[in-house]
């Protein structure tokens, strides 16, 4: 089959479409037809040499599809050969064909197009799972979201706003921000000309936020901290600044700060599909009635795969990056 492969580590160069034996699938994985995949940060690390799949996961780039159910194993309840579905991935997404595990398996709404549901599970689950399940915001709190132009910073400002939250999100041009506060963010920051903790302090009165979500890591750890309420709650999901930086612990017992870490690609099985139910359970039924959307910037076809990278590390995308298969 066709897929995408590197053949070293570093830029974009380094990916190129070649032929690769077809995955086989277990007895509770389903071998799909790949007609769409998205990008995702964790791959361009994984280009360069970084964060490697889960043991046991294909090395191909890509952590999540959307396409046709080609075979089933014989564990397999309630999906049958020919069923359109969607999913999250340890890898293998840039190929014509990948396995899923059947119970981390949707079926696209016969509404969406491949592409719409290529976009869905990474960021949204990533979303909910942290502002939700570990973040605990509720209704009438306040969030600031980094990255708001982001796959993850746009379904995080939907679910936000729509559980009831008030959204503050950060962005690196107005055009990012005006499309932000179209998805329900109250007020955007220009990181690149605005001190985001001044903002925040004048925004919200000298209050604060209850949760930060947040992507860069050490060069933003102090900072976010300062402008958290007390009992706060600051949900760390990227490194993309660095790794390590100090902070003053007085400020974390004084106001009774929590710091909470989260990587989904190393959790287990059993792990992913309680993720993957927890977003069935509260939110597919809000983007199947179209309350909720995924956000697509662009689509590229998978021979331009090189392209579509150097497209998102230049930071032009607001919302996903398709790499479209078949």
């Amino acid at each position: 089959m066709r897929a995408i492969i590197r053949i070293g580590d570093g830029g974009p160069r380094v990916l190129q479409v070649s032929e690769v034996p077809a995955p086989i699938p277990t007895a509770t994985q389903l071998l799909v037809d790949v007609h769409a995949t998205a990008l995702n940060r964790a791959d361009l690390i994984q280009r360069r040499g970084g964060y490697p799949p889960p043991a046991g996961d294909s090395e191909i780039l890509g952590l999540e599809i959307a396409g046709t159910v080609a075979a089933v194993g014989n564990a397999v309840k309630g999906i049958s050969e020919g069923d359109r579905v969607f999913g999250l991935v340890g890898g293998g997404g840039y190929a014509v064909q990948a396995v899923i595990d059947y119970r981390m398996a949707m079926p696209i709404p016969d509404s969406w197009s491949f592409e719409e549901a290529a976009a869905v599970p990474e960021v949204f689950f990533t979303a909910n799972e942290n502002i939700f399940t570990l973040g605990k915001l509720a209704a009438g709190e306040t969030i600031l979201i980094h990255a708001g132009g982001s796959g993850v910073g746009t379904a995080g400002t939907q679910i936000s706003h729509h559980a009831g939250a008030n959204v503050f999100v950060t962005a690196g041009t107005p055009e990012k921000i005006y499309k932000c506060k179209t998805l329900g963010a109250i007020e955007g920051i220009n990181y690149k000309t605005t001190d985001f903790v001044t903002e925040i302090e004048h925004l919200t009165g000298g209050e604060g936020v209850d949760v930060v979500l947040d992507f860069i890591g050490a060069p933003y750890l102090e900072r976010n901290l300062s402008i958290l309420k007390t009992k706060g709650r600051l949900l760390q999901v990227g490194l993309i600044g660095g790794v390590t930086a100090e902070i003053d612990l007085g400020t974390l017992m004084r106001k009774r700060l929590k710091i909470i870490g989260s990587v989904m690609r190393p959790q287990s099985i059993d792990e992913k599909i309680a993720i993957t139910q927890h977003f069935v359970d509260r939110w597919l039924p809000e983007l199947k009635r179209g309350v909720l959307k995924p956000i697509i910037d662009s689509v590229f076809p998978l021979a331009e795969v090189r392209q579509a990278h150097m497209y998102m590390e230049a930071n032009r995308n607001f919302g996903k990056i398709i790499l479209k298969i078949v």
